[in-house]
C-alpha cells in the first residue's frame, strides 16, 4: 500500500502495513492502513475510501 511520508515529503510503499478501524459518526466504522516508511521509519497512515471498505465486506 502506497502512502505519503510527511518527513520525506514523498509517496512511498508502506512496510509492516496493518488495517485498522477508526471511529466514525454514530456507529459507523472507517477503515485505514497504518505502517512505517521504509526510508526513515516514520509512522504512515492512509484512510481507505468507501469502495475499499465495501469490497472488504
Amino acid at each position: 500500500m502506497e502512502a505519503y511520508c510527511v518527513k520525506c515529503k514523498a509517496k512511498r510503499e508502506m512496510i509492516e502495513a496493518v488495517e485498522v478501524e477508526m471511529k466514525g459518526k454514530g456507529d459507523q466504522v472507517r477503515r485505514a492502513m497504518k505502517g512505517k516508511c521504509p526510508t526513515c521509519g516514520t509512522a504512515m497512515f492512509r484512510i481507505l475510501g468507501k469502495a475499499a471498505t465495501e469490497a472488504a465486506q
